[in-house]
């Protein structure tokens, strides 16, 4: 029998030509979520203690319409920025978003999964809030950022937080007084397999 290095590959294919296990895990892109606590970014405590109920049916997109940060310094420095108005000018309990995501490919934690968000007027009792951090009207975002919106998602899927049949939307589609996430961003989450084109419907 001959033997070379094509017949002995662990990426050997069978007769059907379907790829036969090469005997290396394939982290799912869940796990990949680089994710940043509130104790990371120095974030101010909550005065938030309104909890909603987990899974959700609904995620909104978000843009901050603010800087862009690409680094881990900068980026924490803008939501500091970004909650002590939220908190101080606007009076809300926290920073309005459940997750925020960086351009340089990091999800910082905001209200987390659990507790009731400000970023959508009528749907933060039913909904989960991401935003990226930057005005994405006329740019769009770093690969790496929406990378990590998608797999924060799965993440979401995975652990119970968000339904699996979830139904992905704009700011602009709830609330057609603002162009929020910035049409470039808008135009890709379009195109994203969870979006829904017809107009939001809350479940309550």
């Amino acid at each position: 029998m001959s033997g070379n290095a094509e017949d002995m590959s662990e990426n050997a294919e069978d007769m059907s030509g379907r790829e036969l296990w090469t005997g290396q895990a394939v982290q799912p892109s869940w796990k990949q979520v680089n994710m940043k606590t509130r104790e990371e970014w120095r974030a101010r405590d909550t005065r938030s203690s309104e909890y909603m109920a987990t899974p959700v049916s609904i995620v909104f997109i978000h843009h901050t319409a603010m800087s862009r940060c690409h680094d881990h310094t900068s980026c924490c420095q803008e939501l500091k920025t970004i909650q002590n108005f939220h908190m101080d000018d606007r009076g809300w309990d926290d920073i309005a978003y459940n997750f925020v995501i960086g351009e340089n490919g990091y999800v910082y934690e905001a209200r987390g999964w659990n507790r009731v968000g400000a970023h959508t007027a009528g749907w933060n009792n039913v909904a989960i809030g991401l935003s990226l951090l930057g005005d994405f009207s006329s740019v769009e975002p770093d690969p790496k950022a929406l990378d990590a919106i998608r797999n924060l998602l799965e993440l979401g899927v995975a652990e119970g937080k968000i339904s699996a049949n979830y139904k992905l939307y704009g700011h602009k589609d709830a609330r057609n007084t603002t162009e929020c996430p910035g049409q470039k961003l808008y135009d890709i989450i379009t195109k994203w397999d969870h979006y829904d084109s017809s107009p939001p419907v809350c479940p309550n």
